[in-house]
């Protein structure tokens, strides 16, 4: 179990690797964050995050980045926040149009940088908005990553009728992901509640160095816009 240290520590890693998009070393977190402890010390504790799971160092020299334990640490320990700005430019247009909900899905990309999937059951539509947002991101360097990641988009367009109904926003990473095999990646799903009785499914698709606290504020801000 954790140390309510070794807890603000581990946030502190996996914000910052969210952040910084590299590896982080206890040099750096000494510096920038106001724990009162020395740099020896701050490497024991790296190490013993490590040795519980939380970590992983890539190279013997890098510094760490955080597993899925980790993240999902993190995201545990989120509070619960809405993100205040964002669609207002869509709140003069709300409407029961299909138009309105492709707008709607394409805010929420550019807003998250990630894919964006919506899903309306009473018409069989999706829509998946934000491919020139999320190949921005580092790790689409790769092309075996590319390939995987067009495999969970086409894994949860055949499935997505078989998505559980969440009224608030549940963050899954990587292997957490049972309806689809897509272990490099992390979703943020919630069910939607539209006008006439109407409803619908919205996924935020990403690698797993996605900004979780302000992707979580954007699925509440629209919850709560919509309601």
């Amino acid at each position: 179990m954790l140390t309510e240290r070794q807890g603000k520590i581990l946030n502190c890693i996996v914000g910052e690797y969210i952040s910084s998009k590299t590896p982080v070393g206890s040099k750096i977190l000494t510096k920038k964050y106001k724990f009162g402890i020395k740099p020896p010390t701050m490497r024991i504790e790296f190490q013993k995050l490590t040795d519980m799971g939380y970590l992983a160092q890539p190279h013997t020299s890098a510094g760490r980045v955080p597993t899925d334990k980790g993240y999902r640490f993190y995201v545990d320990n989120l509070h619960s926040s809405v993100f205040n700005r964002g669609f207002d430019s869509i709140e003069q247009e709300m409407e029961d149009s299909l138009g309105f909900f492709q707008t709607m899905t394409k805010k929420i990309a550019e807003l998250t940088s990630n894919l964006a999937i919506t899903y309306f059951p009473e018409e069989g539509i999706v829509f998946k908005e934000g491919w020139d947002e999320i190949f921005k991101e580092p790790e689409f360097e790769d092309s075996t990553f590319i390939a995987k990641f067009m495999e969970a988009v086409q894994s949860f367009e055949k499935h997505i009728d078989e998505l559980e109904d969440f009224d608030d926003p549940r963050v899954f990473i990587g292997k957490e992901n049972k309806m689809v095999q897509a272990p490099e990646f992390s979703t943020i799903v919630s069910r939607i509640h539209l006008s006439k009785e109407r409803e619908g499914v919205v996924i935020i698709l990403g690698p797993k160095r996605m900004a979780y606290d302000k992707n979580v504020g954007i699925m509440n801000s629209l919850i709560k816009l919509l309601e």
